[in-house]
């Protein structure tokens, strides 16, 4: 029984392409450039993931408990696999805690908005 298909090189990390395909049964053998689906480029670790986070549904809590790891632990993983697919995460804009306090004492003190306030924190 032959390994899975690596997606990635383990020398460079360069996306690996397969060229060549063997049918067992019949010798049937087919030469030329195959490009893998996205799902072949997971790491063995991702796949795992991915197999779980299926299994349990999108569900974190049980995923959590299935893996026995911590909340941020499963998103931080969840947020990898994206990535890895290509989903990328919108950058939510950082804020200093200078800044913060300031537009929520403004907010508390009714001296702007709240829509003001969420502008304020966006920029």
């Amino acid at each position: 029984m032959a390994g899975e298909v690596l997606g990635k090189c383990p020398v460079c990390g360069s996306e690996t392409e397969v060229t060549r395909i063997n049918c067992d049964r019949c010798d049937t053998t087919i030469e030329g450039h195959f490009h893998l689906c996205k799902f072949c480029k997971l790491t063995v670790e991702q796949k795992a993931f991915t197999d779980v986070f299926i299994k349990c549904r999108g569900n974190i809590k049980e995923v959590e408990k299935e893996l026995g790891v911590s909340y941020p632990t499963v998103k931080n993983r969840l947020e990898d696999v994206a990535g890895a697919l290509g989903y990328k995460a919108e950058i939510e804009p950082i804020v200093d805690a200078g800044k913060r306090k300031v537009v929520l004492e403004k907010l508390n003190g009714g001296e702007i908005t709240v829509e003001e306030a969420v502008a304020l924190l966006k920029d």
